[in-house]
């Protein structure tokens, strides 16, 4: 018996040939497989059931960094040829193969560092098919070593022994290097060895940038209070909490509660931030006033060189706050006010990738930032017959191409509003294009017209289709879901474009992936100060105060009742925000969403009651702040019964509308809000409910490019 089978999906540069390769021997098959642009082409011959095994193993026991999208198989004529070889790679055509994204350094390659033995004894670029950089080295395709940022390291011959044995697990690892042929480190200003000198200066309190993946970090000792201050002074980033690194998991639950889920994402070759309830104090500049600490793992041979040496250590981003991440050599100026040294090396990075972040709910982890790690690797889609862009939100934008069945969700770009920020945005999709062959004949774009990426859009010389900020909301939790029926969405988030001129995001939709219809929403009320009500949660307060009749700030009270830049909005970010300021947790903020997220840590999750808000033609948020107000409790109690009020809010609300749909889509930023997500879900569950959630993508605003795809893949233009 013979098959001709085609595998697609991440099956490029991750040792999928020579692991066909190996599975034939052990099978006795005869046959060969190759690449192509289209993925792996395989022939295989032999016994029916050893073949059948074969096929099946293909998926079952695919290398760690594969991901197997489909495979097709169909029986040809036997040709009785002898053994099984890997055949060379036919030239031209279209490129339809995917891109691996980076992954944290195998256990395999890490034994390797730490033995004395071997040859690549504490180097810290090693890596074979199995981990190592993909994204942030590849420059063009095919992905092969030339059109990487490794081109310039040319393989001294044990490497290139390596690379060329189908039975070795560096055959073909374009990154393949050793101390002889590869990237050197170095520390500045100094010299010696780079990891010893690092150490000491994270030792002796300075802030050190390094080198990693997808840019540089920031880093200084996790429990060095005087450090911590200093890097958060020269950062000018007041109180968002800074990530740490740990060593190992031992490490990490010293710091936090770590549940198995969590484990399995921190230990994952993914490698995100894993946001974790505090149990053990680090220094108070680390997350100030914050019950939860954002912890990963070491993901490069450096990180695990250094943490072998140091106790945890902060490591952010290396910029100014609102600036995007520094990955270039040459801009190293721009940390001269804020780093001390630098740990870097020769290895060039071709695309700025941040680190991803995701906290766990229930058993399962949800996206909050999808970048290192996961992009670009794709999210499936129903097939699309035309090539597709979709531009995304201002703020943490993300852009979405797509073709067939696949939808490249790009790494987290940022908040449009620098130069730097909307080059990276730019570039990264003329990368995209070229590396996946999609040239979008529809763009799709939020109906802003203000925001940048809907000023790039209008650039385009092709098919424009505006989408409906909260209606790509709920098209990428569909998508996420594979859902095409309509369904009951609620979009809550804390702003975005209504096209009745107002500002939405209290939204109760019944929408499928071509149209939506606005079935309800939280009662608008005036953002006094435009959006000096978002940053300063006060002034929200003093709104909702004045819409119940009582006394409120004079000024305040008058700005909101002339309407004088104090636009109406239903969103439930700003009722949040309110009713945080009320509780005294945050009048002003310093980052987004930060009143809202300090809000939820302050709530006690063993308070079951709820405030009741009334239900007619929209939904009466000010009558939870009404009793919020009136509630004689403890700040934690009427957190959470706030909290709680909301969801019952929502589980009333899609019940008056259950003769639409018995399925409910929850997408939004608000949503990020675990409390918040978990009351909500189990409420309507226990109304008979369907409801879904994210998976791949973001609920915030980075789905919001993948919801505009998902939105222009279904329309007839």
């Amino acid at each position: 018996m013979r098959v001709a089978v085609r595998v697609a999906g991440v099956v490029q540069g991750v040792g999928f040939r020579p692991f066909v390769h190996q599975l034939a021997g052990r099978l006795g098959l005869s046959g060969f497989v190759g690449n192509d642009v289209h993925g792996v082409f395989v022939e295989a011959e032999g016994a029916p059931a050893q073949v059948e095994a074969f096929v099946a193993a293909l998926t079952a026991e695919a290398p760690p960094l594969a991901v197997v999208g489909q495979v097709d198989v169909h029986e040809i004529p036997p040709v009785g040829d002898a053994g099984f070889v890997i055949v060379a790679s036919p030239a031209g055509g279209a490129a339809d193969t995917l891109i691996s994204a980076d992954s944290a350094t195998c256990d395999d390659c890490l034994r390797e560092l730490r033995d004395p033995a071997d040859r690549r004894f504490r180097y810290p670029f090693v890596n074979c098919t199995n981990c190592g950089p993909r994204f942030t080295i590849v420059q063009g395709v095919p992905y092969d070593r030339p059109l990487t940022t490794m081109a310039a390291f040319a393989m001294c011959a044990e490497c290139k022994q390596e690379y060329e044995d189908p039975a070795d697990r560096r055959f073909h690892a374009q990154p393949v290097c050793c101390p002889a042929c590869g990237p050197t480190l170095r520390f500045e200003p100094g010299g010696g060895d780079p990891i010893l000198a690092a150490v000491e200066a994270l030792r002796d309190g300075k802030v050190v940038a390094i080198k990693g993946l997808g840019g540089y970090h920031l880093a200084v000792g996790a429990r060095h209070e005087e450090a911590a201050k200093n890097l958060r002074t020269r950062k000018h980033r007041e109180d968002k909490p800074f990530a740490v690194m740990v060593a190992d998991l031992d490490q990490a639950r010293d710091l936090a509660e770590v549940s198995e889920a969590a484990e399995e994402a921190l230990s994952g070759r993914r490698r995100p931030i894993v946001l974790l309830p505090k149990n053990a104090d680090l220094a108070d500049a680390v997350a100030p006033g914050n019950r939860r600490i954002g912890l990963m793992l070491p993901y490069t041979p450096l990180h695990h060189l250094l943490l072998a040496q140091t106790g945890p250590i902060v490591l952010t981003s290396a910029n100014v706050s609102d600036e995007p991440i520094v990955y270039r050599d040459e801009d190293l100026g721009r940390l001269k006010d804020i780093a001390d040294a630098y740990l870097t090396h020769d290895r060039p990075i071709h695309v700025r990738t941040d680190d991803s972040v995701v906290r766990v709910v229930g058993t399962k982890p949800q996206l909050q930032r999808r970048s290192r790690g996961y992009a670009p690797e794709p999210v499936s889609i129903r097939k699309t017959t035309k090539h597709l862009l979709g531009c995304g939100a201002e703020l943490k934008n993300t852009f979405c191409l797509a073709k067939g069945r696949h939808a490249f969700v790009s790494h987290h770009i940022g908040d449009l509003e620098n130069y730097e920020t909307l080059k990276a945005f730019t570039e990264g999709i003329e990368h995209f294009k070229h590396l996946f062959d999609v040239d979008p004949v529809l763009v799709a774009h939020d109906l802003h017209p203000e925001y940048l990426s809907t000023k790039y859009a209008f650039e385009q010389d092709v098919d424009l289709l505006g989408v409906q900020h909260h209606h790509a909301h709920i098209a990428a939790c569909l998508a996420d879901n594979d859902h095409q029926d309509p369904v009951l969405g609620v979009a809550f988030d804390g702003t975005g474009f209504g096209p009745d001129g107002t500002v939405w995001g209290g939204e109760f939709l019944l929408a499928d992936l071509t149209s939506y219809q606005r079935l309800s929403h939280l009662k608008a009320v005036r953002m006094p100060g435009g959006v000096m009500a978002i940053k300063q949660p006060w002034r929200m307060a003093a709104s909702y105060v004045d819409e119940l009749g009582r006394p409120a700030r004079e000024d305040i009270v008058k700005l909101k009742r002339s309407g004088l830049n104090s636009p109406l909005t239903s969103s439930a970010g700003r009722l949040f925000d309110a009713a945080a300021a009320l509780l005294g947790v945050r009048d002003t903020i310093t980052y987004e969403g930060q009143a809202a997220i300090e809000l939820e840590q302050l709530a006690d999750p063993a308070e079951k009651s709820a405030y009741r808000a009334r239900i007619d033609d929209v939904v009466h948020g000010e009558d939870l702040i009404a009793a919020l107000l009136d509630d004689p409790s403890a700040q934690a109690t009427r957190a959470a019964r706030f909290h709680n009020g909301v969801a019952d809010a929502i589980v009333r609300t899609c019940d008056r509308f259950r003769d639409h749909s018995t399925t409910v889509a929850l997408s939004g930023g608000v949503f990020q809000n675990v409390l918040l997500l978990d009351r909500t879900v189990e409420a309507l569950e226990n109304a008979g409910f369907t409801v879904l959630t994210h998976r791949n993508v973001p609920a915030n605003d980075g789905g919001i490019s993948f919801g505009q795809v998902a939105v222009a893949s279904r329309t007839t233009r």
